[in-house]
């Protein structure tokens, strides 16, 4: 069995977030929309999500992660939950390509900020670039070559790196999205004193709020299908 009492230096790096814990608590609210799925993860980490997957019966469960230490957690973790899958060491899409899923679901780095370490994370953890889209505009554009009929894909989005933005370039490839739940995730101060500072000036009072030493910032999970296909 896969022992969580003393994790590993990279267990500890690669553990959830609040941001997993709202894309965990989606995908459970509609167990019957995961039953029977071909899944797939894009950004696996921990591997803690695939094995909801599994745990709701998915009918197989794939993971992509740029991270080897991920790869070696996740698999861990999922042959201790009895859990068959394969996960890939490799770039957003490429591992994958010509493949198409019922269930893609992703919680990409997206933080606007450059590409600094945050203390007891992997370098790859949260930053996605001075706009927060550098993994998240090739993840939308790629979408549609991998969704099977009637599939869908469950992300979390930051509602201050541009919604409108995404919503855009789904719509070239003929996919919607609507915002399944919006829940306020804690910014630690060590992380927003490293956002881009355009963009913190602007969200601050709209998405992002203040109290006292304290920042919190509205995040969403976000549902995506083919346009008209919602429901």
């Amino acid at each position: 069995m896969f022992d969580v009492r003393k994790p590993s230096p990279a267990v500890a790096a690669l553990r959830p977030s609040e941001y997993t814990a709202a894309l965990i608590q989606a995908l459970r609210a509609e167990p019957s929309r995961v039953c029977g799925v071909r899944a797939l993860e894009i950004g696996c980490g921990s591997g803690v999500i695939l094995a909801v997957l599994g745990g709701l019966g998915a009918a197989s469960l794939c993971g992509i992660d740029i991270e080897e230490d991920a790869i070696a957690t996740g698999l861990a973790l999922l042959r201790g939950l009895g859990h068959e899958a394969e996960i890939h060491r490799g770039d957003m899409w490429q591992p994958v390509a010509g493949r198409r899923f019922d269930l893609i679901v992703a919680n990409l780095p997206h933080f606007p900020m450059d590409h600094f370490e945050v203390a007891g994370r992997l370098s790859t953890w949260s930053s996605g670039g001075i706009e927060g889209r550098e993994l998240l505009d090739p993840f939308l554009e790629g979408l549609s070559d991998h969704l099977a009929i009637n599939g869908r894909a469950l992300i979390t989005h930051n509602a201050f790196v541009d919604v409108w933005r995404s919503r855009r370039i789904l719509e070239r490839y003929g996919l919607a999205m609507h915002i399944v739940n919006t829940v306020l995730v804690h910014i630690a101060n060590e992380k927003i004193e490293l956002m881009t500072p355009s963009i913190l000036r602007a969200e601050e009072g709209r998405s992002i709020h203040r109290y006292g030493p304290h920042v919190f910032a509205d995040m969403h999970i976000v549902e995506i299908a083919a346009a008209g296909a919602r429901g």
